[in-house]
């Protein structure tokens, strides 16, 4: 199972529409998906075709009342994809968290039992456009981070921020957070800084960066009003074959993460075979309690 946060602290990027929409292609091929609504404009929840009017209980209740995360998930209308949906009790969360033991781990602690089992393939955390203690809990709780950014100048200054609080979760509540990728969105080709931008955070993050491209789409951006996924709205618009190949090379890049890490795991047995550790230890220090 890999948990995977959509963030930018830069709102209007296409975080909730990447999260919707992953998500969606995902539930298509055949995997199993949770998607965390941790916005409390809860767009990912009405995105999924959830009436967010609707909802007794969100995630709200399971990082503030410690109420089982399993009571609050929804079955959605979208083939292989569940919610943990938001609510406007969220507005009031961070306020709550600030003197709280294990403000950063609510998140984490709350999908502890689902993650121990497995009952899902995927994790998609969508995140409010902020570096608040909702996107830290996230951070928390997350093996990477995928980052979507439109290509612009203020863009650049927003991603060097958002890496530094990433490097900052690493020391201090979260040393495997990886990044994911980037992933340009609202991509317009007929602007010269486009091609600039991209150039530049290419250059920096090299195969970080996802050969899918997110173009600006009048059906993308119809079909959150629908309650619909690109997928069910659209499902041959350029917006929805720009998510389809999304869905697939993150899928390849799994697959190939999911290889090196068997490989390297193999590595190690074999290393453990081959040289035997020559420590003896007396009968007395291997039964004493350490």
């Amino acid at each position: 199972m890999k948990v995977l946060v959509v963030a930018n602290q830069k709102g209007g990027v296409a975080k909730t529409t990447t999260a919707v929409n992953l998500a969606s292609f995902l539930g298509d091929f055949g995997k199993r998906v949770l998607l965390i609504d941790l916005d409390p404009q809860a767009n990912a929840t009405s995105g999924i075709g959830i009436n967010k009017e609707s909802i007794e209980k969100s995630i709200y209740d399971a990082i503030i009342n410690n109420v089982p995360i399993q009571s609050i998930i929804l079955e959605t209308p979208t083939k292989g994809v569940w919610l943990a949906p938001a609510s406007l009790s969220l507005v009031g969360a961070e306020v709550e968290l600030v003197n709280s033991d294990r403000r950063e781990f609510r998140l984490n602690d709350a999908l502890n039992e689902i993650v121990s089992k497995n009952e899902y393939d995927f994790i998609i955390i969508d995140t409010p456009p902020s570096l608040g203690l909702l996107t830290l809990n996230a951070f928390t709780a997350s093996h990477s981070v995928l980052i979507p950014m439109q290509c612009e100048y203020y863009a650049l200054e927003g991603l060097a921020q958002l890496y530094k609080t990433i490097q900052l979760v690493r020391q201090k509540t979260n040393p495997s957070l990886q990044i994911e990728g980037l992933l340009f969105s609202m991509v317009d080709p007929r602007a010269n800084l486009t091609t600039q931008v991209m150039q530049e955070v290419k250059n920096i993050l090299k195969d970080k960066v996802y050969e899918a491209i997110i173009p600006r789409n009048v059906r993308l951006a119809e079909a959150p009003s629908f309650g619909k996924s690109i997928l069910a709205y659209d499902r041959h618009s350029r917006g929805a074959e720009a998510y389809e190949k999304l869905a697939k090379e993150f899928l390849t890049r799994c697959e190939r993460e999911n290889q090196s890490n068997n490989t390297a795991a193999n590595d190690v047995k074999l290393s453990v075979v081959a040289e035997p550790s020559t420590e003896i230890i007396s009968p007395v220090e291997a039964t004493t309690p350490q």
